[in-house]
């Protein structure tokens, strides 16, 4: 199956182009850019004051706030210390403002870092939960309440640790019902994975009704559209030589799971309209046609060739 790329390919090649030109000598350039990401997420690139050699990368996350409820500042504070401002630009959640004239020696890395600015924002919820989880198993007296992070208009992601794992639940709807089936084969074959390798983390899915782990929360859906993808993850996964892996591959679990039903759905269609083709080609095939014959007087008129072919036997 493909991964998807864990950064924005859009804003890294823009910050390793403006990087690789200021190294070189060129001229800077005025900039203004704008992208979109999954899940809401809008990039801006500008000059703040006008400077060509100040670049400002920011980013809006709809949810931004409920990530900052459980340490996203601080998180990335310490993530893109030197690079981020204490005011973003006004309708953004986060800026990033990188000076040409003064860049570290590795720029790729300091490009493909910052391409990972939404991934970062995320990971914030994901280390705290992997820190408690930790701390429970300790005997420690933590909070055990549950993070609620509205990533999606009606899509929800719950977090909560608990002394021996930490449980990460996807809501998703579907909007066609066909997603839903589809989705649901596709699901099957993480726990054909966990079957293969025991170090996988369990995976559950749940079908038009929230998981019994959610059993307390009013704001879960229900629907025939709706599902929920429980994902347990265990200290092995949560460890902090691991936890970077785990949080790459959840963080983007939603947009990876919906970009291979439409991947399905793509190649069934496809498969579909080659079939059809054959099938028109062998009815082409079989269709009766007819001879043309003109008389000696000019008058035209049409005969079967089969029948031709017929009265030529019988003569």
């Amino acid at each position: 199956m493909f991964s998807l790329e864990q950064c924005n390919r859009a804003v890294m090649d823009i910050l390793v182009l403006k990087f690789n030109n200021a190294k070189s000598g060129g001229k800077p350039d005025a900039v203004e850019y704008a992208y979109c990401d999954f899940d809401g997420a809008s990039y801006d690139f500008f000059n703040p004051g006008g400077e060509k050699t100040k670049l400002m990368l920011s980013v809006d996350l709809p949810y931004y706030n409920e990530l900052k409820s459980h340490g996203a500042d601080s998180f990335l504070q310490q993530e893109y210390k030197g690079y981020i401002q204490s005011q973003p630009k006004p309708g953004f959640s986060v800026s990033l403002v990188f000076d040409l004239t003064n860049l570290p020696d590795d720029t790729d890395k300091l490009a493909e870092k910052a391409s990972l600015l939404k991934r970062n924002c995320f990971a914030s919820v994901f280390h705290k939960y992997f820190d408690l989880q930790a701390r429970m198993e300790k005997g420690e007296n933590v909070d055990q309440s549950r993070a609620i992070i509205h990533y999606r208009p009606y899509e929800t992601l719950y977090i909560k640790a608990s002394t021996d794992r930490v449980t990460a639940i996807f809501s998703t709807l579907f909007k066609d019902g066909n997603d839903s089936v589809l989705g649901k084969l596709f699901l099957q074959e993480f726990s054909e994975a966990r079957k293969a390798g025991q170090t996988a983390p369990q995976v559950l899915y749940r079908y038009r009704e929230p998981p019994a782990e959610l059993a307390d929360c009013r704001d879960a859906l229900v629907g025939d559209n709706v599902g929920y993808v429980t994902f347990v993850l265990l200290p092995r996964h949560t460890k902090p030589q691991n936890r970077d892996t785990t949080i790459d591959l959840l963080h983007i679990f939603r947009d990876y799971l919906h970009y291979h039903i439409k991947c399905s759905k793509a190649s069934l269609h496809t498969r579909l309209r080659a079939k059809t083709a054959d099938f028109l080609k062998v009815l082409n095939r079989a269709k009766p046609y007819t001879r043309e014959l003109r008389t000696i007087s000019g008058r035209t008129f049409t005969i079967d060739p089969s029948l031709e072919h017929q009265n030529n036997k019988t003569g």
